[in-house]
């Protein structure tokens, strides 16, 4: 019954985001704020974790910045994310960033029932990310990727590349950003048959209000998927807000609308 539990737990983290391609993990929401926010992210200015949504973000961050978050899901299941900046003068920000989710471990049995063994399931991605200024408040970035998947004694390997734009008008504290994300394929396979990367084209923005410590971020998700119609390309959209109460205290809510 554990077994048939966790199992169903892993299917709702990953392949419930999406059941048509592989390293899913890769949609999964990088730190607490951003899961606040339903992942409306695209458009921020102002946290690491920007460089797992929209890699032309990082070139508004200020100083070093570094973040690492984890998180525990039910049983053994847990996930972690670390992202990192910094600024070289003349040449433009670097990035860093790494993915992880562990599945646990699993008792494997024969045909008969039998307990053979135990095995894992595991995946994560190592992000490396430049950005620059193409104009004033005009800005660009691209990340390469590396995404590696095991299950039992069976792995895959994939590369992938993100590509970000971000505008800003800072007096009147807007935001605009565009990316796509996980552009790439698997360099080696499960089995023999291949399958398609998390792609997703996002489009964003925030507005930080004039008198009022507050923030709003919304997003549209997942543009290059295929409808008969479309106006359908935009049904798969998020949005949050978050209140500023004092330095260290912050109100968050979100909403996505597929969840």
């Amino acid at each position: 019954m554990k077994i048939a539990f966790k199992i169903s737990i892993i299917l709702f983290v990953v392949s419930s985001l999406s059941a048509q391609s592989t390293y899913n993990f890769l949609r999964l929401d990088q730190s607490p704020r951003a899961a606040a926010l339903a992942g409306s992210f695209v458009a921020n200015v102002d946290d690491p974790n920007v460089i797992f949504y929209n890699p032309a973000g990082i070139s508004t961050l200020q100083e070093n910045p570094i973040s690492f978050s984890s998180l525990f899901y039910l049983l053994d299941i847990n996930s972690a994310a670390l992202s990192y900046s910094q600024e070289f003068e003349n040449i433009g920000r670097f990035g860093a960033g790494i993915q992880y989710i562990n599945y646990g471990s699993f008792v494997e049995a024969n045909d008969l029932g039998t307990k053979t063994g135990e095995f894992g399931a595991g995946e994560f991605a190592a992000v490396i990310g430049y950005s620059n200024e193409l104009d004033q408040n005009f800005y660009y970035g691209a990340n390469a990727k590396f995404i590696f998947s095991s299950i039992a004694d069976r792995s895959s390997m994939g590369l992938a590349v993100d590509l970000g734009l971000l505008y800003t008008i800072p007096d009147e504290r807007w935001s605009f950003g565009f990316s796509v994300l996980n552009l790439g394929s698997q360099i080696t396979q499960y089995y023999s048959t291949s399958e398609d990367l998390p792609l997703d084209i996002r489009l964003g923005i925030s507005k930080t209000l004039q008198h009022l410590p507050f923030t709003f971020f919304a997003s549209l998700n997942k543009l290059n998927e295929k409808y008969d119609k479309l106006g359908d390309r935009f049904q798969q959209f998020t949005f949050g807000g978050e209140f500023k109460m004092s330095n260290v205290v912050r109100l968050r809510f979100g909403y996505d609308n597929e969840k």
